[in-house]
């Protein structure tokens, strides 16, 4: 990957979209849909690609403080 490249993938269920080369783009949403279409959006206005790692959601959002 380079930078400007976008990661949309499930985290701790959530889908966030991660720009390679600059975290303070990086968003998440609780819908995958949404996650995929503002990650490809996002990385044509930056001319850089855009890469989906699927994966199930499981509609819960973890606290890591409370792992």
């Amino acid at each position: 990957m380079t930078d400007d490249d976008v990661t949309t993938e499930s985290k701790r269920g959530q889908w966030v979209n991660s720009v390679e080369g600059d975290n303070s783009l990086s968003t998440s949403y609780s819908s995958k849909d949404e996650a995929i279409e503002e990650g490809r959006q996002l990385a044509e206005r930056l001319g850089g690609e855009h890469r989906i790692l699927d994966a199930e959601s499981t509609g819960v959002i973890t606290d890591p403080a409370q792992d």
